[in-house]
């Protein structure tokens, strides 16, 4: 008779633990579930309840388009790997066209009965203050962006100092095939090569004095995000929004991150631009570019809008936007393996916004997975991650190594810029010719229909 396996710890009941802890029970494992909400005297500072997955922000879990959108894709993923988050979001809808919104008290309480229910579950309403004991030897830190500080404090003298940041300032990154090279071109300043011998490691686009000043008239007048009283987000003069920068004077641009200095426009060499914008490649796979030194707490929106004025992005599509927030996250491709545990103590895996992905979605699904993995290991079977080819797969790259090497790492949403890229279509299935306009979104579809096949050959296995 064979022995029961040892019960897998998950600290954190929001999205990414209660995912874990649902996955790791339907796989028969047992899961002991420590939730700190509900303990008399300990809260944090954006909940409100002491119910599991409790959705602090929005309500939406964005687009529900599995075919063009990637976060879509993310979703038929999850279910098909029975996903407990997606299962009571589908059941706790409410209107919003074709993007997944929920009723956040109805999704809350769906998770929650969902995982008292389950007879591998224990839940333990009480905080784990430092490491995890020692006698846990698989556990899964789904602690969030507000992981307590005794938590935090414990990480830090495990990992090094400099390997958890508290603060997100970060630029938009821009999907490479939107911008118009017919306008920007590549070169690095003073054609200095870079490590990996490249001169021509950034892209350029360049603004006439008119062009600037509309920019800099723009940004000025944009909406800005306001920060909540307990996030204390603090500026670094290293990246300063580049709103705050151009409030100190209508030039600091042009001579701070939009410097025209040591680049020549190919074609017209013999006119110097008044200002240029740079992108740097942010990917290995060379599919996303960053805007350099261009942190921002502009809305959303107006970022949008505002950057579309700059010649050469006038039709970009973003991979995420810029913000400036409270934000607990890893050096992830330093310190954990494939596997998502931490290296210098493989008994711990993480899991969620933690590990360095973005967004509700993306959360679950990286507690989905070290669920799936984490439960694998106490069963004593190997179990690798999803291919790349996958969305899932796909964050696992980006989390573990994916970016490019050398520069720093930030957190990420799902985006098509992630998967290995594939060339658009010029003929539909039909062999009819694809209008030039329509051919990114055919290979959305295309990249869409390889995912779900990579995720079910992974599944089945």
């Amino acid at each position: 008779m064979t022995s029961s396996p040892s019960p897998v710890h998950v600290v954190g009941g929001g999205l990414a633990g209660s995912e874990a802890a649902w996955q790791i029970a339907r796989a028969g494992v047992p899961v002991v579930l420590h939730e700190m909400r509900g303990v008399p005297g300990v809260k944090t500072d954006a909940h409100h309840t002491d119910g599991l997955a409790e959705l602090v922000c929005s309500n939406s879990f964005r687009s529900d388009d599995w075919e063009y959108n990637a976060v879509g894709l993310l979703h038929a993923e999850m279910r098909a790997l029975d996903s407990v988050i997606m299962a009571c979001g589908d059941a706790n809808q409410v209107p919003a066209g074709g993007a997944l919104a929920v009723d956040r008290e109805g999704f809350s309480q769906a998770v929650t009965a969902k995982l008292e229910a389950h007879p591998l579950v224990t839940i333990v309403r009480e905080e784990i203050a430092g490491l995890p004991p020692k006698d846990w030897d698989n556990v899964i830190v789904a602690t969030g962006p507000l992981t307590s500080p005794a938590l935090a404090d414990a990480i830090l003298k495990t990992t090094g100092e400099e390997s958890l940041s508290f603060f997100d300032a970060i630029a938009p990154i821009v999907h490479a095939d939107s911008i118009d090279f017919d306008i920007a071109w590549r070169q690095s300043r003073y054609d200095k090569e870079g490590p990996g011998g490249d001169a021509a490691a950034y892209v350029n686009c360049p603004m006439n004095r008119e062009q600037y000043e509309a920019f800099i008239d723009a940004l000025l007048a944009g909406p800005k995000a306001e920060f909540k009283d307990w996030e204390n987000v603090p500026y670094f003069d290293g990246c300063l929004p580049i709103e705050v920068m151009a409030e100190r004077g209508r030039e600091t641009l042009r001579h701070g991150p939009m410097k025209p200095v040591g680049l020549t426009n190919p074609r017209d060499p013999q006119v110097k631009a008044h200002a240029i914008v740079q992108l740097r490649q942010d990917n290995a796979l060379g599919t996303l570019f960053n805007m350099v030194g261009f942190q921002t707490k502009l809305k959303h929106g107006a970022q949008a809008e505002v950057f579309r004025m700059i010649p050469g992005l006038q039709d970009a599509q973003f991979a995420r936007l810029g913000g400036l927030h409270r934000n607990t996250f890893l050096n992830s491709p330093k310190l954990l393996d494939r596997q998502l545990r931490l290296k210098a103590m493989p008994r711990l895996r993480f899991a969620g916004q933690v590990t360095g992905v973005e967004g509700y979605v993306e959360s679950a699904a990286m507690g989905l997975l070290t669920g799936r993995l984490a439960a694998a290991q106490a069963l004593g079977r190997d179990l690798a991650p999803p291919p790349p080819e996958t969305a899932m797969g796909a964050l696992v790259e980006h989390i573990t190594g994916g970016h490019l090497e050398g520069s720093k790492f930030q957190p990420m949403n799902i985006n098509y810029g992630l998967l290995p890229p594939l060339e658009a279509p010029k003929v539909d299935a039909e062999g009819r010719r694809i209008n030039p306009k329509d051919r990114g979104r055919a290979k959305k579809r295309l990249m869409s229909l390889r995912a779900i096949e990579a995720l079910k050959a992974w599944r089945d296995a």
